[in-house]
């Protein structure tokens, strides 16, 4: 007992020894010292650890957990090798695109440049084989792909869905076999960009009943005339593929329209507030030539356009989640680091609150594209399916965006925080392929058997 005494008392005479006795006296003036050092003597040995610590200036904040969009494992239900596409496609995005987007942005232009470092990726053949087939996985490869785009960039996602979706689909499954072994190599190799002419200044949605861009047989040409609109790639591809309709059957046929044909000019699109690095062209046709040769042969309805935009809808489905994905990453960093009131704003309630909504949107947007996917990989998808997982996303990614944006306060306005882009771009992924009203009533028509379109 006198030993543990002796002992005790040592302790309390080093820590008397480090006191400075001047800053004690300072502070002896502005708290009765003496209560509180009989406040002390009364706390059992938990209640003075947790003092010590408190007081302590050695004590080292806890280090904070990494921003991580991935809470309920997606890339562990992947292959190893989709999860190397994964980290291959992270990589680009974070050391080639990053550095250079915000400066794009601004100018509203797409950096050409970019193409040379993505075609080493080799992404195309992740999805296509040769000959115009898809490979046994490719809609969940092709949605992990888009998925690691859209958490940096929505417009490089965009860049590469037009190519890889639309135009080389339309190639795929609307070519002849000549026409798929003329341009599907290169196009795989991102030798030959291509970019997807449907949409029109006055129609979007009702492009399948009223487009209005004609074709008119010539002896061995085709004559085309009118107009697209939004038309991605166009301002810089190699060919265009030009949907219109046969004035002697009023069927809707494809053209491949090679860039410098006569007749056919495509102005810039300017002064959009989303996607902005994407280099939307309208486009003007007029007593636009194309040779037979380039008709699409086996694209005799709109029936093939309905494959290759259902072909398609998965992968803007998953533009929804890397958008809101990347966004929730971004807003949980800055609640990390970002001081108000003396301490981060991510130990406020209603950051938390912001951050866990959000986590749960991601969350439940990537689940629900898995499955999309794996079941088009498995052909049991339908227009229902997909249009549901468009207007769910779309939904949620604009609401997860916009808690982000708000989490940064006056700085989400700004493109070097990186929210405000995406803030920005959500609202293209809400309107296009598709509007959510659309969709929607593409769902309600599956689920109650009646049509409520007009």
């Amino acid at each position: 007992m006198d030993a543990t005494k002796d002992s005790a008392t040592a302790q309390a005479a080093g820590l008397l020894a480090q006191l400075d006795m001047d800053k004690l006296a300072q502070l002896a003036q502005r708290i009765d010292l003496p209560a509180l050092l009989n406040a002390a003597s009364q706390m059992n040995e938990g209640q003075l650890k947790q003092l010590a610590r408190t007081l302590s200036p050695a004590s080292k904040e806890r280090d904070l957990p990494a921003p991580h969009g991935d809470f309920y494992g997606l890339m562990d239900m992947l292959s190893e090798r989709q999860r190397e596409i994964a980290a291959r496609v992270r990589h680009f995005m974070e050391t080639e695109v990053a550095p250079i987007m915000n400066e794009y942005w601004s100018r509203d232009e797409f950096p050409r440049q970019l193409i040379p470092k993505m075609r080493e990726l080799n992404l195309m053949r992740e999805i296509w084989n040769d000959d115009g087939t898809r490979t046994p996985d490719a809609s969940v490869t092709e949605g992990i792909i888009i998925m690691e785009m859209c958490r940096v960039d929505v417009s490089t996602a965009v860049f590469f869905g037009v190519h890889a979706g639309l135009a080389l689909a339309s190639v795929a499954l609307g070519g002849d076999e000549r026409q798929r072994a003329e341009l599907l190599p290169p196009m795989l190799d991102l030798d030959v960009i291509g970019a997807f002419g449907l949409t029109e200044p006055e129609g979007g949605s009702q492009v399948s009943q009223g487009l209005r861009t004609t074709a008119r047989r010539d002896g061995d040409s085709w004559i085309l005339n009118g107009e697209k609109k939004w038309i991605g790639n166009s301002t810089f591809s190699d060919i265009t593929v030009i949907w219109a309709r046969d004035e002697a059957d009023q069927q809707v046929k494809g053209f491949v329209v090679r860039a410098g044909t006569p007749g056919f000019e495509v102005e810039k699109i300017q002064g959009k507030v989303a996607l902005r690095i994407v280099e939307n062209g309208h486009i003007r046709l007029q007593n636009c030539r194309v040779p037979e040769s380039d008709r699409l042969q086996q694209a005799t309805s709109f029936r093939t356009t309905a494959d290759v935009l259902r072909l398609t809808r998965a992968g803007v489905a998953w533009q929804g989640v890397g958008c809101a994905m990347g966004a929730y990453e971004l807003a949980l960093s800055y609640a990390q680091t970002r001081e108000q009131f003396g301490k981060k704003i991510g130990a406020f309630q209603l950051i938390q609150n912001h951050l866990v909504h959000m986590l749960g949107n991601v969350t439940a947007m990537q689940m629900l594209c898995l499955r999309l996917s794996q079941m088009e990989d498995a052909g049991t998808m339908r227009d229902q399916h997909a249009a549901l997982a468009k207007v769910f996303t779309a939904a949620r990614c604009r609401e997860t965006v916009a808690l982000a944006r708000e989490s940064f306060g006056g700085n989400g306005i700004l493109l070097e925080y990186g929210v405000a882009k995406h803030f920005c771009d959500t609202e293209a992924i809400y309107s296009y392929e598709g509007t959510n009203e659309i969709n929607t009533l593409v769902v309600g028509r599956a689920i109650t058997g009646l049509s409520a379109f007009v």
